[in-house]
C-alpha cells in the first residue's frame, strides 16, 4: 500500500530534471530560447539605430554649426559680433557631443547586455545538442571572456582602438569644439594669437582626458557589475 504524497516529500531524480533533459520538454524549451533569441537580436538592432541616429544628428549639428560659423564671420570680418555668436553656438555643440557620448556609452553597456544573453542561450543550445560546438563561433560563456569571445576580434586590432569606435571618435571631436570655444574666447579677451592658441591645445587635451578617464571608470564599473553565471574555464 502507497502512503499518500506529502508536501514534503522529496522529488524523484527524474522530477528534478530540466526541461532541456527531458523529450518534451526540450521542444518547448528550443522555442522558448528561440523567441528570447530573437528578442535580445531586436533588441541589439534597435541600439545600433540609436547609437546611428544620434551619432548623425551631432555631426549634422557640427556641420551646420561651421557653415554658420562661416557665414558670420564673412559678414562680421570676425569681429566682436564673429566672437559673440561662436560662443553662444560652439557650447551647445559641445553639449550635444556630450550627450551622445554619454548615450553611447549606455547603449554599449546595453549591448554587453545583450550580447551576455545571447551566450547565455548558446550555452543552452549546447547542452540540448552538444555535438553542434564545432560549428559556432561564437562564445558560449557569460564573463568578460565570454564577451570578448564573441567579437571578431579577441584582441583590439590597433593601441587605438578606443578611438576607432564611435564614441571615442566623437570624444575626440568634441574636444576639438571645446578646444576651439575656448580658443575664441580667448581671443575675446585680447590674449593674443599665441596664448589663444596655447589654451585652446590645452582645453582641447583636457576635455579629451576627461572623456578617457570617464570611459575607463565606466568601463571598470560595467565591468565589476557583470552577473556571471557560466564563467570560462580555466
Amino acid at each position: 500500500m502507497l502512503d499518500p504524497e506529502s508536501p514534503t516529500r522529496v522529488p524523484s531524480v527524474e522530477a528534478m530534471a530540466t526541461p532541456l533533459a527531458t523529450g518534451d520538454g526540450s521542444a518547448h524549451a528550443l522555442q522558448i530560447l528561440s523567441n528570447e533569441q530573437w528578442s535580445l537580436m531586436a533588441s541589439r538592432n534597435l541600439g545600433y539605430s540609436e547609437a546611428m541616429s544620434r551619432a548623425a544628428l551631432f555631426v549634422a549639428a557640427l556641420s551646420g554649426a561651421v557653415v554658420a560659423l562661416a557665414l558670420v564671420a564673412q559678414a562680421t570680418d570676425f569681429r566682436g559680433g564673429f566672437i559673440a555668436f561662436a560662443l553662444v553656438l560652439l557650447p551647445v555643440v559641445f553639449f550635444l557631443g556630450l550627450v551622445t557620448i554619454v548615450r553611447l556609452g549606455q547603449i554599449n553597456r546595453e549591448d554587453a547586455l545583450w550580447v551576455q544573453g545571447l551566450n547565455r542561450l548558446r550555452n543552452a543550445y549546447f547542452d540540448l545538442a552538444p555535438e553542434l560546438e564545432p560549428y559556432f563561433v561564437t562564445s558560449r560563456y557569460d564573463d568578460v571572456g565570454g564577451l570578448v569571445g564573441s567579437s571578431a576580434y579577441s584582441r583590439p586590432p590597433t593601441p587605438l582602438q578606443a578611438f576607432v569606435a564611435l564614441p571615442g571618435a566623437i570624444a575626440v571631436v568634441d574636444s576639438v569644439v571645446a578646444g576651439a570655444t575656448a580658443g575664441i574666447a580667448a581671443l575675446g579677451l585680447d590674449l593674443g594669437t599665441g596664448p589663444s592658441i596655447a589654451i585652446a591645445v590645452a582645453s582641447f587635451a583636457l576635455a579629451l582626458a576627461a572623456f578617457v578617464t570617464i570611459g575607463v571608470r565606466k568601463f571598470g564599473r560595467h565591468r565589476g557589475d557583470l552577473e556571471v553565471r557560466f564563467p570560462t574555464p580555466r
